[in-house]
C-alpha cells in the first residue's frame, strides 16, 4: 500500500509547529491524517471532502469501537488538515455515527490510600507523583516543566504546555519545597557536567529558539525531570537532554499501586483525580478547581462531585439511624 506523499504529512507537521502544538499532538494528527489517506484508498485528502471525512469518524466508531474522546481527536486533526493545512473550508461533518458509551467516573483514592501509593515510591519518579497530586498536574505537564516554571517563593507552578496549548497557574505545595530544592541541585550539577562536555542544550519552545538559540544551554530552560540520556539531535547536531519519560513514571506507579494492594486501577493520572476530589471535600469553590485544572468549561470539573454524593446523594441510608447491627 502506498504511503500519503511526503509533502502532505510534512505540511501538517510545519502547520503545527508553527502554532507551537505540542509534539504528541503533532504525532497524533500526523498519524490520523495518515490513517485517513489509507482508509480512502491513498487518494490525496484535496480530492476527497466532508462526506469522506464523515465516512472515516463513522468508521472509527461502529468498527473499531473507538470512544468519543479518540474519535473527537481524529475529527479535529481533519479538520485542521484541511482548514490550516490545504486552505480548503470545512465544517464539522454532521452525518457522523458517535460512539455510544456509559460515562464513566474518574477512579479516586482516598487520603490513605494516596499515602500508601506514595510510600511505595522513590527517587525522581517519587516527586513526580507528589507533584501530580499536590499540584493537579497531568503526567507530561509535569515532565515537561522547566527549572523556570517553579517559584516557590510564590507556591506557583507555571503549566506552560497544558493540554491543547493552554497555559495556567496552580499551585506549589509547600512540603515540596526542600525536596524540589535538593533535586534541582542535582539536576543543576549534572547540566554543568553536560556544559563541560560539550552537551548542555535542550530543545526550546516554538520560534523561540530561533530568536534566542543560546537560551538553549541555559539552566532555566532545562527540564525539571532531565533524562537520563543526552541525545544528538538531527537537524541542529546539539547534544541534548529531553525530559524523562513517560513511561518510567507510569510503570513506577503500577508496580507502586500493587504492592500497595489498593483494589483500584490506578495511574498517573488518577492522582490529579484525587487532587480535584480531595479539595472539593475541603470545601473550595468548583470554579476555583476549574482554574488549577486547566478546564475550559467547567461542566468538566462538574464530574468531581460525585464524590460528594456519598452514597444516594448525600442523604443518610434509615438503616444507619437504627445503629450497630440494624439496631439489635
Amino acid at each position: 500500500m502506498a504511503a500519503p506523499p511526503p509533502r502532505l504529512l510534512e505540511g501538517v507537521r510545519q502547520a503545527l509547529r508553527a502554532r507551537q502544538r505540542s509534539p504528541r499532538t503533532e504525532e497524533s494528527y500526523v498519524a490520523w491524517v495518515r490513517r485517513f489517506v489509507h482508509f480512502h484508498g491513498t487518494r490525496h485528502p484535496s480530492q476527497l471532502g466532508p462526506d469522506e471525512v464523515a465516512a472515516f469518524l463513522s468508521h472509527l466508531a461502529v468498527h473499531e469501537h473507538v470512544s468519543s474522546a479518540t474519535q473527537n481527536q481524529a475529527g479535529s486533526a481533519l479538520l485542521f488538515l484541511y482548514r490550516e493545512v490545504l486552505d480548503l473550508p470545512m465544517d464539522p461533518p454532521r452525518a457522523v455515527v458517535r460512539p455510544v458509551q456509559p460515562k464513566h467516573l474518574p477512579v479516586v483514592l482516598t487520603r490513605h490510600e494516596v499515602q500508601a501509593v506514595l510510600a511505595e515510591l522513590s527517587g525522581t519518579q517519587r516527586l513526580v507523583a507528589l507533584l501530580l497530586y499536590g499540584s493537579g498536574l497531568r503526567l507530561m505537564e509535569a515532565l515537561t516543566l522547566r527549572v523556570k516554571d517553579l517559584d516557590p517563593e510564590r507556591k506557583e507552578v507555571h503549566v506552560r504546555s497544558g493540554k491543547g496549548g493552554h497555559q495556567r497557574i496552580t499551585m506549589f505545595p509547600e512540603v515540596l519545597r526542600s525536596p524540589m530544592e535538593r533535586h534541582l541541585v542535582r539536576v543543576l550539577e549534572q547540566h554543568r557536567k553536560d556544559v563541560a562536555t560539550g552537551a548542555g542544550w535542550v530543545a526550546l519552545p516554538g520560534a523561540f529558539g530561533r530568536k534566542s538559540p543560546a537560551a538553549g544551554k541555559e539552566f532555566p530552560w532545562q527540564f525539571v525531570f532531565p533524562a537520563s540520556r543526552i541525545h544528538s539531535d538531527t537537524v541542529t547536531g546539539q547534544r541534548r537532554r529531553h525530559h524523562l519519560h513517560e513511561t518510567s513514571v507510569q510503570r513506577a506507579v503500577t508496580a507502586a499501586v500493587r504492592r500497595s494492594r489498593i483494589a483500584k486501577r490506578a495511574t498517573c493520572h488518577t492522582f490529579r483525580h484525587s487532587f480535584a476530589t480531595h479539595l472539593l471535600e475541603d470545601g473550595y469553590d468548583i470554579r476555583t478547581i476549574q482554574e488549577l485544572l486547566g478546564h475550559a468549561s467547567v461542566r468538566t470539573t462538574m464530574i468531581y462531585t460525585h464524590v460528594l454524593n456519598r452514597g444516594g446523594r448525600g442523604v443518610r441510608s434509615p438503616l444507619d439511624a437504627l445503629g450497630p447491627g440494624g439496631g439489635r
